[in-house]
Protein backbone atom coordinates (compact mmCIF):
# COMPACT_ATOMS: atom_id res chain seq x y z
CA UNK A 1 0.00 0.00 0.00
CA UNK A 2 1.00 3.61 -0.47
CA UNK A 3 0.46 5.43 2.83
CA UNK A 4 0.62 9.12 3.70
CA UNK A 5 1.50 9.73 7.35
CA UNK A 6 0.92 13.32 8.50
CA UNK A 7 2.91 13.91 11.69
CA UNK A 8 2.21 16.67 14.19
CA UNK A 9 5.67 16.69 15.79
CA UNK A 10 8.68 14.68 14.76
CA UNK A 11 12.32 14.61 15.71
CA UNK A 12 14.32 16.66 16.53
CA UNK A 13 11.25 17.71 18.56
CA UNK A 14 11.14 15.42 21.59
CA UNK A 15 7.68 14.15 22.47
CA UNK A 16 5.70 10.96 22.68
CA UNK A 17 4.35 11.77 19.23
CA UNK A 18 7.86 11.65 17.75
CA UNK A 19 8.47 8.25 19.34
CA UNK A 20 5.11 6.89 18.16
CA UNK A 21 5.72 8.15 14.64
CA UNK A 22 9.21 6.77 14.14
CA UNK A 23 8.28 3.32 15.45
CA UNK A 24 5.15 3.12 13.32
CA UNK A 25 7.09 4.24 10.24
CA UNK A 26 9.66 1.49 10.84
CA UNK A 27 6.92 -1.12 11.08
CA UNK A 28 5.25 0.08 7.88
CA UNK A 29 8.53 0.01 5.95
CA UNK A 30 9.43 -3.43 7.30
CA UNK A 31 6.06 -4.70 6.04
CA UNK A 32 6.85 -3.45 2.54
CA UNK A 33 4.61 -0.39 2.36
CA UNK A 34 5.46 2.74 0.36
CA UNK A 35 5.38 5.50 2.97
CA UNK A 36 5.56 9.28 2.75
CA UNK A 37 5.61 11.41 5.90
CA UNK A 38 4.66 15.08 5.93
CA UNK A 39 5.71 16.65 9.22
CA UNK A 40 5.34 20.17 10.54
CA UNK A 41 8.22 21.62 12.52
CA UNK A 42 8.95 24.76 14.49
CA UNK A 43 11.90 26.80 13.28
CA UNK A 44 11.51 29.81 15.56
CA UNK A 45 13.29 30.39 18.85
CA UNK A 46 10.12 30.05 20.97
CA UNK A 47 9.09 26.73 19.45
CA UNK A 48 12.59 25.33 19.52
CA UNK A 49 13.00 26.22 23.20
CA UNK A 50 9.81 24.39 24.17
CA UNK A 51 10.03 21.30 21.96
CA UNK A 52 13.25 21.29 20.03
CA UNK A 53 12.91 22.32 16.42
CA UNK A 54 14.21 22.13 12.91
CA UNK A 55 13.50 20.00 9.84
CA UNK A 56 12.77 16.30 10.42
CA UNK A 57 15.65 13.88 9.87
CA UNK A 58 15.65 11.13 7.28
CA UNK A 59 13.89 7.86 8.13
CA UNK A 60 15.24 4.85 6.20
CA UNK A 61 12.74 3.73 3.57
CA UNK A 62 10.43 6.73 4.08
CA UNK A 63 10.01 9.84 1.92
CA UNK A 64 10.20 12.61 4.53
CA UNK A 65 8.79 16.06 3.75
CA UNK A 66 9.32 18.73 6.38
CA UNK A 67 7.09 21.80 6.39
CA UNK A 68 7.88 24.72 8.66
CA UNK A 69 4.73 25.79 10.55
CA UNK A 70 5.03 29.46 9.62
CA UNK A 71 1.43 30.17 10.57
CA UNK A 72 1.90 28.77 14.05
CA UNK A 73 5.09 30.77 14.45
CA UNK A 74 3.17 34.01 13.81
CA UNK A 75 1.68 34.03 17.34
CA UNK A 76 3.23 37.44 18.11
CA UNK A 77 1.68 39.08 15.05
CA UNK A 78 -1.77 40.76 14.98
CA UNK A 79 -4.41 38.05 15.13
CA UNK A 80 -1.99 35.52 16.59
CA UNK A 81 -1.06 32.09 15.27
CA UNK A 82 -2.49 31.30 11.85
CA UNK A 83 -3.21 27.59 12.12
CA UNK A 84 -5.36 27.85 9.00
CA UNK A 85 -2.29 28.74 6.94
CA UNK A 86 -0.49 25.61 8.14
CA UNK A 87 -3.52 23.42 7.48
CA UNK A 88 -3.74 24.70 3.92
CA UNK A 89 -0.02 24.09 3.44
CA UNK A 90 -0.35 20.47 4.58
CA UNK A 91 -3.34 19.94 2.29
CA UNK A 92 -1.50 21.30 -0.74
CA UNK A 93 1.55 19.11 -0.09
CA UNK A 94 -0.63 16.00 0.26
CA UNK A 95 -2.49 16.79 -2.97
CA UNK A 96 0.75 17.37 -4.86
CA UNK A 97 2.23 14.07 -3.63
CA UNK A 98 -0.98 12.24 -4.52
CA UNK A 99 -0.85 13.63 -8.06
CA UNK A 100 2.71 12.39 -8.36
CA UNK A 101 1.79 8.90 -7.13
CA UNK A 102 -1.65 8.15 -5.62
CA UNK A 103 -2.04 7.20 -1.96
CA UNK A 104 -4.23 4.37 -0.69
CA UNK A 105 -4.66 5.71 2.87
CA UNK A 106 -4.11 9.04 4.61
CA UNK A 107 -3.10 8.63 8.28
CA UNK A 108 -2.89 11.69 10.52
CA UNK A 109 -1.30 11.99 13.92
CA UNK A 110 -3.30 14.37 16.17
CA UNK A 111 -6.86 15.47 15.52
CA UNK A 112 -6.26 19.18 14.90
CA UNK A 113 -4.58 20.55 12.86
CA UNK A 114 -3.27 17.38 11.18
CA UNK A 115 -6.43 15.30 11.21
CA UNK A 116 -8.38 18.24 9.86
CA UNK A 117 -5.83 18.71 7.05
CA UNK A 118 -6.09 15.03 6.11
CA UNK A 119 -9.91 15.17 6.01
CA UNK A 120 -9.77 18.20 3.72
CA UNK A 121 -7.26 16.49 1.43
CA UNK A 122 -9.37 13.32 1.35
CA UNK A 123 -12.37 15.32 0.08
CA UNK A 124 -10.34 16.20 -2.99
CA UNK A 125 -8.75 12.84 -3.79
CA UNK A 126 -11.28 10.27 -2.52
CA UNK A 127 -8.92 8.37 -0.21
CA UNK A 128 -9.92 6.97 3.22
CA UNK A 129 -8.57 8.52 6.41
CA UNK A 130 -7.18 7.27 9.73
CA UNK A 131 -6.55 9.62 12.65
CA UNK A 132 -4.56 8.78 15.78
CA UNK A 133 -5.79 10.70 18.84
CA UNK A 134 -2.74 10.89 21.05
CA UNK A 135 -2.55 13.61 23.67
CA UNK A 136 -3.58 17.22 23.99
CA UNK A 137 -5.97 16.89 21.06
CA UNK A 138 -8.05 14.53 23.17
CA UNK A 139 -7.49 16.26 26.51
CA UNK A 140 -8.08 19.92 25.71
CA UNK A 141 -7.92 20.89 22.01
CA UNK A 142 -11.45 22.03 21.29
CA UNK A 143 -11.98 23.49 24.76
CA UNK A 144 -10.06 26.59 23.64
CA UNK A 145 -12.41 28.02 21.02
CA UNK A 146 -15.22 27.32 18.58
CA UNK A 147 -12.81 26.91 15.65
CA UNK A 148 -10.98 24.02 17.20
CA UNK A 149 -14.09 22.50 18.80
CA UNK A 150 -15.77 22.19 15.40
CA UNK A 151 -12.54 21.03 13.79
CA UNK A 152 -12.15 18.27 16.36
CA UNK A 153 -15.80 17.24 16.06
CA UNK A 154 -15.50 16.99 12.28
CA UNK A 155 -12.42 14.80 12.63
CA UNK A 156 -13.93 12.61 15.34
CA UNK A 157 -17.21 12.14 13.48
CA UNK A 158 -15.99 11.84 9.89
CA UNK A 159 -12.58 10.12 9.79
CA UNK A 160 -12.93 6.60 8.42
CA UNK A 161 -11.11 5.25 11.49
CA UNK A 162 -10.01 6.70 14.82
CA UNK A 163 -7.20 5.10 16.80
CA UNK A 164 -6.72 5.82 20.49
CA UNK A 165 -4.35 4.36 23.05
CA UNK A 166 -6.58 3.20 25.87
CA UNK A 167 -10.10 3.01 27.27
CA UNK A 168 -9.71 5.76 29.87
CA UNK A 169 -8.57 8.21 27.19
CA UNK A 170 -11.42 7.20 24.87
CA UNK A 171 -13.94 7.80 27.66
CA UNK A 172 -12.47 11.25 28.34
CA UNK A 173 -12.90 12.27 24.69
CA UNK A 174 -16.43 10.83 24.62
CA UNK A 175 -17.43 12.81 27.70
CA UNK A 176 -15.68 16.02 26.69
CA UNK A 177 -16.75 16.28 23.06
CA UNK A 178 -19.81 14.05 22.88
CA UNK A 179 -18.54 11.64 20.24
CA UNK A 180 -19.85 8.06 20.20
CA UNK A 181 -17.60 5.51 21.93
CA UNK A 182 -17.90 3.07 19.03
CA UNK A 183 -16.03 5.53 16.82
CA UNK A 184 -12.74 4.53 18.48
CA UNK A 185 -10.48 1.55 17.95
CA UNK A 186 -8.21 0.90 20.92
CA UNK A 187 -4.61 0.40 19.82
CA UNK A 188 -2.36 0.50 22.90
CA UNK A 189 0.90 2.30 23.16
CA UNK A 190 4.05 0.35 22.49
CA UNK A 191 7.78 0.47 23.12
CA UNK A 192 10.82 -0.58 21.13
CA UNK A 193 12.13 -3.33 23.41
CA UNK A 194 15.25 -3.75 21.27
CA UNK A 195 16.19 -0.19 22.25
CA UNK A 196 14.76 -0.01 25.78
CA UNK A 197 15.83 -2.92 27.96
CA UNK A 198 17.66 -3.47 31.24
CA UNK A 199 21.43 -3.29 31.35
CA UNK A 200 23.22 -6.63 31.16
CA UNK A 201 23.20 -8.25 34.58
CA UNK A 202 20.46 -5.95 35.87
CA UNK A 203 18.63 -7.27 38.94
CA UNK A 204 15.07 -5.89 39.30
CA UNK A 205 14.88 -3.60 42.32
CA UNK A 206 18.63 -3.25 42.75
CA UNK A 207 19.59 0.35 43.40
CA UNK A 208 22.50 2.66 44.02
CA UNK A 209 22.99 4.40 47.35
CA UNK A 210 21.27 6.82 47.37
CA UNK A 211 18.43 5.61 45.14
CA UNK A 212 18.38 7.44 41.80
CA UNK A 213 15.05 8.99 40.75
CA UNK A 214 14.41 9.92 37.10
CA UNK A 215 11.85 12.23 35.49
CA UNK A 216 12.16 12.08 31.70
CA UNK A 217 9.93 13.74 29.13
CA UNK A 218 8.40 17.13 28.51
CA UNK A 219 9.14 19.40 31.48
CA UNK A 220 5.60 20.66 32.01
CA UNK A 221 3.50 21.30 35.11
CA UNK A 222 0.75 19.20 33.49
CA UNK A 223 3.21 16.32 33.51
CA UNK A 224 3.85 16.88 37.23
CA UNK A 225 7.38 18.25 36.96
CA UNK A 226 6.78 20.93 39.61
CA UNK A 227 4.93 18.45 41.86
CA UNK A 228 7.93 16.15 41.78
CA UNK A 229 10.25 18.92 42.96
CA UNK A 230 7.94 19.81 45.84
CA UNK A 231 7.78 16.13 46.80
CA UNK A 232 11.57 15.92 46.76
CA UNK A 233 11.72 18.81 49.23
CA UNK A 234 9.46 16.83 51.57
CA UNK A 235 11.76 13.80 51.29
CA UNK A 236 14.84 15.88 52.00
CA UNK A 237 13.26 17.50 55.03
CA UNK A 238 12.35 14.03 56.31
CA UNK A 239 15.95 12.91 55.98
CA UNK A 240 15.29 10.46 53.12
CA UNK A 241 18.37 10.28 50.86
CA UNK A 242 17.95 10.31 47.07
CA UNK A 243 19.58 11.47 43.85
CA UNK A 244 17.26 13.09 41.28
CA UNK A 245 17.45 13.86 37.56
CA UNK A 246 14.96 15.84 35.48
CA UNK A 247 15.54 15.13 31.80
CA UNK A 248 13.98 17.06 28.93
CA UNK A 249 12.78 20.48 27.90
CA UNK A 250 9.34 22.02 27.82
CA UNK A 251 7.19 25.01 28.73
CA UNK A 252 8.10 24.76 32.43
CA UNK A 253 11.80 24.02 32.13
CA UNK A 254 12.80 27.47 33.43
CA UNK A 255 10.11 27.37 36.14
CA UNK A 256 11.37 23.97 37.30
CA UNK A 257 14.94 25.16 37.60
CA UNK A 258 13.77 28.23 39.51
CA UNK A 259 11.67 26.12 41.88
CA UNK A 260 14.56 23.71 42.51
CA UNK A 261 16.80 26.66 43.37
CA UNK A 262 14.15 28.20 45.61
CA UNK A 263 13.70 24.90 47.48
CA UNK A 264 17.46 24.38 47.71
CA UNK A 265 17.30 21.02 45.94
CA UNK A 266 20.31 19.31 44.43
CA UNK A 267 18.71 18.13 41.18
CA UNK A 268 20.45 17.38 37.91
CA UNK A 269 18.75 18.98 34.88
CA UNK A 270 19.90 17.38 31.63
CA UNK A 271 18.02 19.70 29.27
CA UNK A 272 17.39 18.42 25.77
CA UNK A 273 17.95 14.66 25.48
CA UNK A 274 17.44 13.10 22.07
CA UNK A 275 15.80 9.73 21.51
CA UNK A 276 19.14 7.96 21.06
CA UNK A 277 20.25 9.12 24.51
CA UNK A 278 17.09 8.01 26.33
CA UNK A 279 17.93 4.31 26.94
CA UNK A 280 21.10 5.24 28.83
CA UNK A 281 19.14 7.66 31.03
CA UNK A 282 16.83 4.87 32.17
CA UNK A 283 19.73 2.47 32.78
CA UNK A 284 21.41 5.08 34.98
CA UNK A 285 18.28 5.32 37.18
CA UNK A 286 16.62 3.12 39.80
CA UNK A 287 13.06 4.53 39.92
CA UNK A 288 11.01 6.34 37.26
CA UNK A 289 8.78 9.21 38.40
CA UNK A 290 5.86 10.41 36.26
CA UNK A 291 3.36 12.42 38.36
CA UNK A 292 1.37 13.35 35.25
CA UNK A 293 -2.17 14.73 35.24
CA UNK A 294 -3.20 13.06 31.96
CA UNK A 295 -1.74 11.12 29.03
CA UNK A 296 -2.92 9.65 25.76
CA UNK A 297 -0.82 6.62 26.59
CA UNK A 298 2.50 7.22 28.30
CA UNK A 299 5.49 6.32 26.14
CA UNK A 300 7.90 7.19 28.93
CA UNK A 301 6.22 4.84 31.41
CA UNK A 302 6.44 2.03 28.85
CA UNK A 303 10.11 2.85 28.26
CA UNK A 304 10.74 2.71 32.00
CA UNK A 305 8.90 -0.61 32.31
CA UNK A 306 10.92 -2.05 29.43
CA UNK A 307 14.12 -0.79 31.09
CA UNK A 308 13.36 -2.73 34.28
CA UNK A 309 12.44 0.26 36.46
CA UNK A 310 9.61 0.53 38.99
CA UNK A 311 7.42 3.57 38.34
CA UNK A 312 5.70 6.07 40.62
CA UNK A 313 2.90 7.83 38.76
CA UNK A 314 -0.72 8.99 39.14
CA UNK A 315 -4.26 7.69 38.90
CA UNK A 316 -4.62 9.56 35.59
CA UNK A 317 -6.11 9.05 32.15
CA UNK A 318 -3.63 7.15 29.99
CA UNK A 319 -1.73 5.82 33.03
CA UNK A 320 -4.27 3.60 34.77
CA UNK A 321 -4.50 1.48 31.62
CA UNK A 322 -0.91 0.27 31.97
CA UNK A 323 -0.07 0.73 35.69
CA UNK A 324 -1.97 -0.77 38.63
CA UNK A 325 -1.22 0.52 42.11
CA UNK A 326 0.79 -1.95 44.15
CA UNK A 327 1.06 -4.48 41.30
CA UNK A 328 3.36 -3.03 38.65
CA UNK A 329 3.76 0.52 39.96
CA UNK A 330 2.71 2.95 42.68
CA UNK A 331 -0.06 5.46 41.94
CA UNK A 332 -1.24 8.58 43.77
CA UNK A 333 -3.83 11.20 42.90
CA UNK A 334 -2.62 13.89 40.49
CA UNK A 335 -1.49 16.99 42.36
CA UNK A 336 -1.30 15.30 45.77
CA UNK A 337 2.28 16.23 46.59
CA UNK A 338 2.39 14.69 50.12
CA UNK A 339 1.07 11.39 48.74
CA UNK A 340 3.67 11.53 45.96
CA UNK A 341 6.40 12.07 48.55
CA UNK A 342 5.03 9.12 50.54
CA UNK A 343 5.05 6.82 47.50
CA UNK A 344 8.59 7.87 46.65
CA UNK A 345 9.68 7.17 50.20
CA UNK A 346 8.14 3.70 50.07
CA UNK A 347 9.90 2.76 46.86
CA UNK A 348 13.21 4.23 48.06
CA UNK A 349 13.19 2.44 51.42
CA UNK A 350 11.55 -0.88 50.47
CA UNK A 351 13.91 -2.92 48.26
CA UNK A 352 11.56 -5.97 47.99
CA UNK A 353 8.77 -3.65 46.82
CA UNK A 354 11.04 -2.13 44.17
CA UNK A 355 12.01 -5.61 42.99
CA UNK A 356 8.43 -6.86 42.74
CA UNK A 357 7.13 -3.78 40.92
CA UNK A 358 10.04 -3.73 38.48
CA UNK A 359 9.91 -7.45 37.67
CA UNK A 360 6.14 -7.43 37.12
CA UNK A 361 6.30 -4.33 34.92
CA UNK A 362 9.16 -5.69 32.82
CA UNK A 363 7.48 -9.03 32.16
CA UNK A 364 4.17 -7.36 31.31
CA UNK A 365 5.81 -4.88 28.97
CA UNK A 366 7.59 -7.58 27.02
CA UNK A 367 4.38 -9.59 26.70
CA UNK A 368 1.91 -6.83 25.83
CA UNK A 369 3.48 -3.66 24.48
CA UNK A 370 5.73 -4.67 21.59
CA UNK A 371 5.72 -2.53 18.44
CA UNK A 372 5.49 -5.64 16.29
CA UNK A 373 2.03 -6.46 17.68
CA UNK A 374 0.80 -2.86 17.68
CA UNK A 375 2.11 -2.24 14.16
CA UNK A 376 0.15 -5.24 12.91
CA UNK A 377 -3.04 -3.86 14.46
CA UNK A 378 -2.60 -0.51 12.73
CA UNK A 379 -1.78 -2.12 9.39
CA UNK A 380 -4.91 -4.26 9.70
CA UNK A 381 -6.94 -1.04 9.96
CA UNK A 382 -5.19 0.35 6.86
CA UNK A 383 -5.91 -2.84 4.92
CA UNK A 384 -9.57 -2.86 5.94
CA UNK A 385 -10.03 0.71 4.70
CA UNK A 386 -8.26 0.33 1.38
CA UNK A 387 -10.61 1.21 -1.48
CA UNK A 388 -13.22 2.88 0.70
CA UNK A 389 -14.48 6.37 0.04
CA UNK A 390 -13.89 9.08 2.63
CA UNK A 391 -16.78 10.56 4.59
CA UNK A 392 -17.29 14.04 3.13
CA UNK A 393 -20.45 14.94 5.03
CA UNK A 394 -19.00 17.96 6.82
CA UNK A 395 -18.58 21.66 6.15
CA UNK A 396 -14.97 22.25 5.05
CA UNK A 397 -15.06 25.88 6.25
CA UNK A 398 -14.47 26.52 9.94
CA UNK A 399 -15.27 29.84 11.61
CA UNK A 400 -12.15 31.68 12.75
CA UNK A 401 -12.44 32.39 16.47
CA UNK A 402 -9.90 35.15 17.21
CA UNK A 403 -10.14 34.64 20.97
CA UNK A 404 -8.53 31.17 20.99
CA UNK A 405 -5.89 31.22 23.71
CA UNK A 406 -3.57 29.04 21.64
CA UNK A 407 -3.23 31.73 19.02
CA UNK A 408 -1.18 33.64 21.59
CA UNK A 409 0.57 30.58 23.08
CA UNK A 410 0.58 28.09 20.21
CA UNK A 411 3.16 25.73 21.70
CA UNK A 412 0.31 24.39 23.83
CA UNK A 413 -1.46 23.15 20.71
Amino acid sequence: MRILFCSRRFFPAISGMSVYAVNLLRQLVAAGHDVTMVSQYRGDAAGTRVYGGGPPPEVPGVTVIGRQSLGEEAFAEPGGADFERDVDDMVQVILAEHRRKPFDVLHAQYGYPNGWAVLLAAREIGVPTVVSIQGGDGHWVGSCCETHRLGMLNVLNHANALLIGCESFAQEVVERLGVARNRFTIVPGAVDTTRFHPAQGHVPGAAADPVRLLYHGRVDRRKGALDMLEALAILRDAGVPFAATLSGIGPDYDSSRELAAKLGLDVRFTGYADYAAAPALYREADVFVSPTYAEGFSNTILEAMASGLPSVACHAVGVVDCLRDGENGLLVQPGDVPALAGALRRVIEDAPLRARLAATALEECRRTYSWEAVGRQIMDVHAELRGRRPDTGFDPALPRDPDCRFRAAPHLL
